[in-house]
């Protein structure tokens, strides 16, 4: 007779479940987290070889993989790069608000962009690299919806005059004025790629970093640390060719590929699995893939909480 999920679950000895779990704390201690990994592989080969069926390997629970106590020090004065994200993300959000003041119609995304700016300071002040001295530079494909947040801090570097933040998604005028999302052929200058349609970010930056591996395999490009980075949201992850080329970047080992997947649960029809948990089922599709998933959930003002739960609830 086939067992419910909740009678599956149910722990019928929870003093032998305290003892298995104790002895893995006690491997992991005394023999470090390498040999803890292998134990575990081990078990669950023996486990598949006489008959037991296990659920979940492709999941990690709903906790960021790397814990507080592992975490590096900052490497940059949070104060004042919270200040200036604070900037970036109010000019960001008012610029687009004062479009559709005058112009009810013009559209726009205020939420991307507020949900992605911490992830995407980070990634500017202290990952993203320029060409600097012949040597190239990293590959950002920056999620559409969040491109506000992107011309706001353009205009915070000097880079864009108020003229171009007053005209956004105005950009076919005599002055001077923004696209609505990346575009290279409206904004030559500024763009690099194209992103939002039709899943082109995620399916274009892999083939752009498998191209980067054959030229450098080839000594046609010098051999180097550059990186392709993509932004991506939860609900373009839907697009199929979004995760139609995953398999790509495993089986040729592209290290030098990240996809950033901003899972702020919201898309243009309504919320993101609306009644599941799109991170774990992402977190699922990528590691089945082959991929290497980092997730950060919980901000730190979560941790003293966490650290209280004892029993995984």
């Amino acid at each position: 007779m086939l067992k419910t999920k909740e009678e599956r679950e149910t722990d019928l000895n929870p003093q032998e479940t305290s003892e298995w779990l104790e002895a893995l704390g006690q491997i992991l201690d005394e023999a470090g987290p390498d040999r803890t990994s292998y134990l575990l592989t081990k078990l669950l080969e023996r486990a598949s070889e006489l008959g037991v069926s296990t659920s979940q390997t492709i999941h990690t629970p709903y906790l960021n993989t790397i814990p507080a106590h592992e975490e590096l020090p900052y490497p940059g004065d949070r104060a004042i790069e919270r200040r200036i994200k604070s900037l970036i993300r109010w000019n960001a959000a008012a610029m687009v608000v004062r479009a559709n003041k005058y112009d009810p119609n013009i559209g726009g995304h205020i939420s991307t962009y507020a949900s992605l700016a911490t992830i995407s300071e980070v990634g500017f002040n202290h990952f993203f690299r320029a060409s600097i001295d012949g040597q190239p530079g990293d590959l950002v494909y920056y999620q559409g919806h969040a491109s506000p947040g992107v011309y706001s801090r353009a205009f915070l570097e000097g880079r864009l005059t108020e003229a171009h933040l007053l005209n956004f998604r105005h950009e076919l005028r005599d002055h001077p004025g923004l696209s609505s999302y990346p575009h290279p052929w409206l904004m030559p200058d500024f763009w690099q790629f194209p992103t939002v349609s039709m899943g082109l970010g995620p399916i274009n930056a892999i083939y752009n970093a498998r191209f980067l591996r054959y030229l450098e395999n080839r000594s046609i490009l010098p051999n180097s640390e550059r990186r392709v980075w993509a932004f991506l949201g939860d609900g373009e992850m839907d697009e199929p060719e979004s995760t139609g080329a995953l398999h790509v970047a495993a089986r040729e080992k592209l290290v030098n590929l990240i996809f950033l997947i901003n899972c702020n649960l919201q898309r243009l029809d309504g919320p993101v699995r609306g009644n599941s948990s799109v991170i774990q089922e992402l977190e699922g599709v990528f590691r089945g893939a082959g991929w290497n998933v980092i997730k950060v959930i919980w901000g730190g003002d979560w941790d003293e909480l966490l650290a209280r739960d004892t029993s995984g609830l």
